[in-house]
């Protein structure tokens, strides 16, 4: 009932859902012209002696920003964290505290629907560009085993990237304004997860700390396992690290919930 009223509240306005879904893919244009220029500046982005940075390729670095964008459609999570502390600091969760309501199993269905609307729309979108941009993909389909990973790496990418957000969001039970914390966590993430380049061309110092924190399960781990840059014998190893990251936040943000319903107050209608 939950997940089929929220779907019915993301197609309500389904022309601007579809003009906003369709403006993300521009960015795809000015990255593709952008590495080209640097590969290019390097040495050759292209043919038998093409310039190869962080074990990246000109054509690799085109499947890699095209594959994030699936993944971080996936893992992010737009307004939730200050959607959580607004309700909060505002007292609109005290509907769901006095009504036989999971409040985090409903913002959870209420993004489950937003990503499946998203993606019925933006399906016909993401196959044109994919289908134009298929001469990147230089190895073509990983194999099934490996499709399976990258389907679950997607599947708890987004997992990961709702409960880190709503565990931001539960602060609001002790701070009136997450707004700064939450801006310092989000550009974290936009750099950590490898949103912006591969997290291979970091220096290798800074490179070890960064694959031991959970925000490349948010958009590079995807990307590298579906362009075969994780070795096999670590791959399944890698989805069990995604995995306890994930049980590690889904506990995080109900022991929050938890304690912070115990310590609010509400007064008034």
């Amino acid at each position: 009932m939950i997940l089929r009223t929220s779907l019915g509240e993301r197609l309500v306005y389904r022309g601007d859902f579809a003009l906003g879904t369709l403006m993300r893919f521009l960015p795809i244009i000015t990255q593709i012209f952008l590495w080209y220029a640097v590969f290019d500046a390097i040495g050759a982005a292209e043919g038998e002696k093409a310039t190869t940075i962080g074990g990246f390729q000109f054509r690799d670095m085109v499947a890699y920003y095209l594959l994030t964008m699936i993944a971080r459609a996936f893992s992010s999570m737009p307004g939730l964290a200050s959607g959580i502390a607004l309700q909060i600091r505002d007292g609109e969760i005290k509907r769901y505290l006095i009504q036989p309501i999971d409040f985090i199993a409903f913002l959870l269905l209420t993004r489950v629907a937003h990503k499946i609307a998203y993606y019925v729309i933006a399906a016909a979108p993401f196959a044109l560009v994919f289908y134009l941009a298929r001469d990147y993909f230089v190895d073509g389909w990983p194999s099934f085993p490996v499709m399976i990973a990258f389907c679950a790496s997607l599947i708890m990418g987004f997992l990961i990237g709702f409960f880190l957000e709503a565990a931001i969001g539960m602060i609001g039970f002790w701070f009136l304004e997450v707004t700064s914390l939450l801006f310092v966590v989000m550009l974290f993430s936009f750099f950590l997860s490898g949103h912006m380049f591969p997290l291979t061309m970091l220096p290798s110092g800074i490179e070890a700390v960064v694959q031991f924190l959970p925000f490349k399960y948010l958009a590079y781990f995807p990307a590298a396992v579906f362009l075969g840059k994780i070795p096999e014998d670590e791959l399944w190893i890698e989805i069990g690290i995604e995995a306890a990251w994930l049980v590690f936040f889904i506990v995080l943000c109900r022991v929050a919930y938890a304690r912070g319903v115990k310590r609010y107050s509400g007064f008034g209608g």
